[in-house]
């Protein structure tokens, strides 16, 4: 049996459907049985915890053979920080499933993780990976850039920054010039389970992504072309944006940009544009497609 942490969430939701469409038995370890009753098939055995919980994660992993792990934060709060999830909730993971003989351990982290403290979301899921790799599980470790489909996502946080903003503008972080290499859902999901079926990828760090590398500013334009927005982009130099942020997360609950977000677009988030290809045996498919044509995750 295979069980996913974060079956509810964006990616977890598109994985545990189409791993049950090929005929695996699934177990979703989630927060809320309820809502993870109105998200998942009918047929998928669902196991409330939370793992931050050793105790509901060694439950969890009873009879298990492969765990794919999909909870991670990019958003902290009072209780949830980025080493609590992040860091120690992934410790935890690994330690119930060594404990229980589980077989395989593949985990979804993130492209640009590395040790560089100064930024604190990808130092955490280095320290992560780092967790997972010094364990004694068969592993595989996947590294997306941004991904997007149907469910809340990147371009869902621009459209919310678009919409906060006065028209006849939009605003720019800085030049724009950051690169990303955006992947569709159902592409990371193919991703997954190539390497649930690949034992040879074992012990591997697979870095994905889509077929293009693309600026803020391209794939700003490509947001406004398929919502039909008309703005203006107005870039904001880097050092107003530094000021205007934390001011903005004190003000709104939900801001569409935090200022450890912010930091990530010092650096370019792509890899090789045959990555995908070259590891996966497909080709993804291009941002200008998934934009407009997003796979739904039902049931």
């Amino acid at each position: 049996m295979i069980m996913v942490t974060g079956g509810t969430g964006f990616v977890g939701r598109h994985l545990v459907r189409e791993l049950v469409n090929q005929g695996y038995p699934v177990r979703a370890f989630v927060r809320n049985i309820p809502k993870a009753r109105e998200i998942l098939p009918e047929n998928v055995e669902l196991v409330k915890g939370d793992i931050t919980d050793r105790d509901s994660l060694n439950k969890a992993c009873e009879g298990i053979n492969t765990v794919i792990n999909l909870v991670s934060i990019i958003r902290e709060t009072d209780e949830l920080t980025y080493e609590k999830v992040n860091v120690e909730g992934i410790l935890n993971a690994v330690i119930s499933s060594e404990q229980a003989g589980v077989k395989r351990f593949i985990h979804l982290s993130a492209l640009g993780a590395h040790d560089n403290a100064l930024y604190r979301y990808t130092y955490s899921k280095w320290l992560g990976e780092e967790a997972i790799k010094q364990s004694g599980l068969n592993w595989v470790i996947l590294r997306p850039s941004v991904i997007y489909g149907c469910g809340f996502n990147f371009f869902d946080r621009l459209l919310q920054a678009v919409k906060l903003f006065p028209p006849p503008f939009v605003p720019v972080p800085g030049r724009g010039t950051t690169l990303f290499q955006p992947i569709a859902v159902e592409d990371v999901v193919k991703c997954l389970i190539k390497a649930l079926k690949s034992p040879a990828m074992s012990g591997q760090v697979y870095e994905i992504g889509g077929p293009e590398h693309l600026s803020y500013n391209q794939m700003l334009e490509m947001l406004l072309q398929v919502e039909d927005i008309k703005r203006v982009k107005l870039k904001i130099p880097m050092f107003l944006m530094n000021m205007i942020v934390p001011f903005m997360t004190k003000l709104l609950k939900d801001p569409p940009v935090t200022p450890e977000e912010l930091k990530q677009l010092h650096n370019d988030n792509i890899t090789e544009l045959d990555s995908v290809p070259r590891h996966f045996g497909f080709k993804p498919k291009p941002l200008s497609q998934g934009l407009k044509n997003p796979v739904p995750a039902g049931k």
